[in-house]
């Protein structure tokens, strides 16, 4: 790792040297990569972002739950009220038929779930990077990377080369290979990520279930519960069906005694006849508009940094798609390592290297509890010896009667209980003079709250300068104390 410009202002982010293409080079243009370029280019920084897919091509990938820290998260971009109109808000999660979560006791703004494709959420981060200047390169592959004390050098491959903002290049020109010299580097490029082939980092960990079905389809019949989430009787099929407000439904089922591989075709029938088996009815289901197969694996890489390369998302990690928390973990992961790469850029960080290290110090134990969590409910979902459902009735009514045990799993679910550490925790929506919080947010900074009249200076420690500081004050005027928010929405040590 580098360990140049270690005190505050020095060359270590001020002024990029004019051998850097871009201050910061992401892979991998989903949900993750699009938060964190946003953010970067938000700040003021020079921000490219490559990506295989063709400009305009949808991504119709697995993700359409967005858990409520996420839509914190996107608050603070602005961007959390629109997002939920594309959608359809869920306030409790019913599991295994017996098993419900009460997400309006969430404290928060957003005590619910929100289902919408992944595709609406991609489409409002896009367009925010845009409007913040970042520079698109799509039908674009990484080839190679190497890095040098202060630069990564990407080798990229695409049929132009290289195009302006939102250009897909010139379809009918041969592949190109074009260099770009970047100060950092971050994959937000998927399980198959080339960014960690690249850097030769292992991914271990296991496939957990297999021949898993998808679709979006249209219904007869409405079902009772908005959210449906069952296993049959025996345990040899599961299934999950969901509503996304404009009269298509995500349907998710798994049949054990009907493992195929992933390219084997799916049919409309095999879905009905899972959620006949699972959820009792079919619901007249018609019209699937896209399905697949897959399956789910778990897999976590040790390192989520290697010196001036960073993974998040699910180039870092994967797991099973139960609980939805695939892409709400990507974002918070862009969420927690953008303010730490523009601090380090901008020359306001009085020790770099463990601001950067810090990104592994908070998210990688997270990706490590998320893996668990989902991991528990698919094999709850799967259980079918007589043993392990009698487990898990257990732990459904443990969960279901006792208070404490409820608010601990809605609290991993949505996001909302996920805490750092050493003071680093959730810092709610505040009501302030000044307005809400996640308002004063939205420009990207720290936020000093203290009393009225006061005027605290920073901590020698804190990786902001005064002049970039957002003070606010306290709208109840028996609070004497001061709190510092990084821009991700978590209270900084004081």
């Amino acid at each position: 790792m580098s360990t140049t410009g270690t005190t505050r202002g020095t060359d270590h982010g001020a002024t990029p040297a004019p051998t850097h293409d871009t201050d910061v080079l992401v892979v991998g243009a989903g949900p993750t990569g699009l938060l964190l370029a946003g953010d970067l280019a938000t700040a003021g920084l020079k921000v490219t972002v490559v990506e295989r897919r063709p400009a305009g091509h949808s991504n119709l990938t697995r993700a359409f739950a967005v858990h409520a820290r996420t839509l914190e998260q996107l608050d603070a971009r602005g961007l959390a009220d629109e997002l939920i109109t594309t959608g359809t808000t869920i306030s409790a999660l019913r599991l295994f038929g017996r098993l419900s979560l009460d997400l309006s006791r969430l404290p928060s703004r957003f005590p619910f779930l929100l289902i919408t494709p992944q595709y609406e959420v991609e489409r409002l981060l896009e367009r925010r990077a845009l409007a913040a200047g970042v520079d698109f390169r799509y039908g674009t592959e990484l080839g190679t990377l190497r890095q040098d004390t202060g630069t990564v050098t990407a080798e990229l491959t695409g049929p132009s080369g290289s195009g302006g903002s939102g250009d897909a290049g010139d379809a009918g020109d041969a592949d190109r290979s074009v260099t770009i010299r970047a100060r950092y580097l971050v994959g937000t490029d998927g399980v198959r990520s080339a960014v960690r082939s690249a850097l030769g980092l292992p991914f271990p960990g296991n496939s957990v279930i297999r021949s898993i079905v998808l679709a979006d389809v249209r219904l007869k019949e409405e079902p009772d519960q908005l959210l449906t989430v069952a296993a049959s009787p025996s345990g040899e099929a599961f299934a999950f069906l969901a509503p996304f407000g404009d009269g298509w439904y995500r349907m998710m089922g798994w049949d054990r005694r009907h493992q195929v591989a992933d390219d084997e075709p799916v049919e409309l029938d095999e879905l009905k006849g899972i959620a006949r088996q699972a959820l009792g009815s079919d619901f007249g289901m018609h019209d699937a508009r896209w399905i697949s197969r897959f399956h789910s694996d778990e897999r976590q890489a040790p390192a989520y940094r290697s010196g001036r390369v960073f993974l998040a998302g699910d180039a870092a990690h994967v797991h099973s798609p139960a609980g939805g928390q695939g892409m709400n973990t990507g974002l918070q992961d862009a969420a927690n390592l953008s303010w730490r790469l523009a601090a380090v850029l901008r020359g306001d960080a009085p020790d770099p290297e463990a601001l950067l290290d810090g990104y592994q110090a908070e998210r990688h134990p997270v990706g490590t509890r998320v893996l668990r969590s989902s991991g528990a409910i698919v094999r709850l979902a799967m259980a079918h010896t007589p043993l392990q459902r009698a487990a898990r009735d257990l732990a459904t009514r443990l969960i279901g009667t006792v208070r404490p045990a409820a608010d601990r799993a809605i609290g991993q679910i949505s996001g909302i209980g996920i805490d750092y550490g050493s003071g680093a925790r959730r810092v709610p929506d505040l009501k302030l003079r000044e307005g809400r919080l996640h308002e004063l947010l939205r420009a990207g900074e720290f936020v000093l709250v203290a009393p009225e009249g006061t005027t605290p200076p920073l901590p020698r420690t804190a990786p902001v300068t005064p002049d970039r500081v957002i003070r606010a004050t306290w709208s109840d005027p028996a609070r004497r104390d001061t709190l510092l928010v990084r821009p991700d929405g978590y209270a900084a040590a004081l």
